[in-house]
Protein backbone atom coordinates (compact mmCIF):
# COMPACT_ATOMS: atom_id res chain seq x y z
CA UNK A 1 0.00 0.00 0.00
CA UNK A 2 1.19 3.46 -0.47
CA UNK A 3 2.46 5.41 2.46
CA UNK A 4 -0.25 8.85 2.76
CA UNK A 5 1.09 12.07 4.22
CA UNK A 6 -1.59 14.76 5.31
CA UNK A 7 -1.33 17.96 4.08
CA UNK A 8 -3.48 18.97 6.41
CA UNK A 9 -5.81 17.97 8.68
CA UNK A 10 -9.01 17.72 6.02
CA UNK A 11 -6.55 16.08 3.17
CA UNK A 12 -5.01 12.87 2.54
CA UNK A 13 -3.24 13.41 -0.61
CA UNK A 14 0.12 11.09 -1.40
CA UNK A 15 2.52 12.20 -2.74
CA UNK A 16 2.49 11.02 -5.92
CA UNK A 17 -0.94 12.97 -6.12
CA UNK A 18 0.84 15.97 -5.17
CA UNK A 19 3.75 15.39 -7.61
CA UNK A 20 1.28 14.46 -10.67
CA UNK A 21 -0.57 17.81 -9.61
CA UNK A 22 2.20 20.19 -9.29
CA UNK A 23 4.89 18.55 -11.60
CA UNK A 24 5.11 17.95 -15.26
CA UNK A 25 6.62 15.33 -16.88
CA UNK A 26 8.92 15.82 -19.66
CA UNK A 27 6.02 15.59 -22.56
CA UNK A 28 3.94 17.65 -20.43
CA UNK A 29 6.20 20.43 -20.19
CA UNK A 30 6.56 19.88 -24.24
CA UNK A 31 3.29 20.47 -24.93
CA UNK A 32 3.31 23.79 -22.26
CA UNK A 33 6.56 25.25 -23.82
CA UNK A 34 4.81 25.18 -27.50
CA UNK A 35 1.39 26.61 -25.81
CA UNK A 36 3.68 29.04 -23.50
CA UNK A 37 5.01 30.26 -26.77
CA UNK A 38 2.01 30.51 -28.88
CA UNK A 39 -0.91 31.75 -26.61
CA UNK A 40 -3.29 29.69 -26.92
CA UNK A 41 -3.89 27.11 -29.88
CA UNK A 42 -5.97 24.07 -31.29
CA UNK A 43 -4.21 20.94 -31.10
CA UNK A 44 -3.99 20.85 -34.81
CA UNK A 45 -2.14 24.19 -34.21
CA UNK A 46 -0.35 22.52 -31.36
CA UNK A 47 1.00 19.97 -32.89
CA UNK A 48 2.12 22.12 -36.13
CA UNK A 49 5.01 23.74 -33.70
CA UNK A 50 6.46 19.97 -33.03
CA UNK A 51 9.27 18.75 -34.60
CA UNK A 52 10.13 15.42 -36.52
CA UNK A 53 8.84 13.00 -35.93
CA UNK A 54 5.55 14.67 -34.61
CA UNK A 55 3.35 12.68 -32.24
CA UNK A 56 0.05 11.74 -33.14
CA UNK A 57 -3.02 13.83 -33.11
CA UNK A 58 -4.59 11.81 -30.37
CA UNK A 59 -1.22 11.78 -28.04
CA UNK A 60 -1.21 15.62 -28.19
CA UNK A 61 -4.63 15.76 -27.74
CA UNK A 62 -4.33 13.41 -24.26
CA UNK A 63 -1.89 15.47 -22.81
CA UNK A 64 -3.77 18.64 -23.50
CA UNK A 65 -6.71 16.78 -21.32
CA UNK A 66 -4.54 15.59 -18.44
CA UNK A 67 -2.93 19.33 -18.39
CA UNK A 68 -6.53 20.41 -18.09
CA UNK A 69 -6.87 17.91 -15.45
CA UNK A 70 -4.17 19.51 -13.85
CA UNK A 71 -4.95 23.01 -14.45
CA UNK A 72 -2.44 23.89 -16.09
CA UNK A 73 -4.51 24.56 -19.28
CA UNK A 74 -7.87 25.60 -20.07
CA UNK A 75 -10.10 25.48 -23.24
CA UNK A 76 -13.25 27.33 -24.73
CA UNK A 77 -14.78 25.96 -28.05
CA UNK A 78 -14.35 27.22 -31.38
CA UNK A 79 -16.95 25.38 -33.93
CA UNK A 80 -15.80 21.62 -33.78
CA UNK A 81 -12.65 21.93 -32.23
CA UNK A 82 -10.99 23.46 -28.69
CA UNK A 83 -8.89 26.26 -28.66
CA UNK A 84 -6.52 25.99 -25.78
CA UNK A 85 -4.47 28.46 -23.74
CA UNK A 86 -2.36 28.10 -20.09
CA UNK A 87 -3.60 29.16 -16.79
CA UNK A 88 0.12 29.00 -15.56
CA UNK A 89 2.21 31.23 -16.70
CA UNK A 90 6.24 29.58 -17.70
CA UNK A 91 7.27 32.41 -14.84
CA UNK A 92 5.01 30.74 -12.20
CA UNK A 93 5.65 27.65 -13.19
CA UNK A 94 9.72 27.86 -13.68
CA UNK A 95 9.22 29.57 -10.04
CA UNK A 96 7.63 26.97 -8.22
CA UNK A 97 9.49 24.10 -10.05
CA UNK A 98 12.93 26.04 -8.83
CA UNK A 99 12.28 27.24 -5.17
CA UNK A 100 11.06 22.95 -4.89
CA UNK A 101 14.11 21.73 -6.05
CA UNK A 102 15.68 24.28 -3.70
CA UNK A 103 13.61 22.68 -0.89
CA UNK A 104 13.87 19.48 -1.64
CA UNK A 105 17.12 18.46 -2.85
CA UNK A 106 19.15 21.76 -1.32
CA UNK A 107 17.48 21.55 1.88
CA UNK A 108 15.81 25.00 1.10
CA UNK A 109 19.55 26.43 0.88
CA UNK A 110 19.94 28.75 -2.24
CA UNK A 111 23.38 29.16 -1.75
CA UNK A 112 23.58 25.17 -1.91
CA UNK A 113 21.61 25.31 -5.43
CA UNK A 114 23.85 28.44 -6.68
CA UNK A 115 26.94 26.42 -5.62
CA UNK A 116 25.76 23.41 -7.35
CA UNK A 117 25.34 25.01 -10.50
CA UNK A 118 28.96 26.49 -10.14
CA UNK A 119 30.77 23.54 -9.53
CA UNK A 120 28.88 20.94 -12.04
CA UNK A 121 27.56 23.27 -14.90
CA UNK A 122 31.61 24.49 -15.45
CA UNK A 123 30.32 27.47 -16.15
CA UNK A 124 32.16 30.40 -18.03
CA UNK A 125 34.06 33.23 -16.53
CA UNK A 126 31.10 35.68 -18.14
CA UNK A 127 28.32 33.52 -16.51
CA UNK A 128 30.38 33.82 -13.11
CA UNK A 129 30.72 37.38 -13.05
CA UNK A 130 27.16 37.44 -14.39
CA UNK A 131 26.10 35.78 -11.38
CA UNK A 132 28.34 38.36 -9.19
CA UNK A 133 26.80 40.93 -10.91
CA UNK A 134 23.40 39.91 -9.60
CA UNK A 135 24.02 38.85 -6.17
CA UNK A 136 25.41 42.41 -5.40
CA UNK A 137 22.79 44.16 -6.78
CA UNK A 138 20.56 41.76 -4.48
CA UNK A 139 22.49 42.53 -1.62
Amino acid sequence: TEKRFPLSQKSTKTLRDMKRTNELTRAELQVMNILWDMGKGTVSEILEKFPEPQPAYNTVLTFLRILKEKKFVASEPIGKQHRFYPLVQHGEYTRNYMRSVKDNLFRGSAASLVNFFVKEENLSAEEIEELIALLRKNE
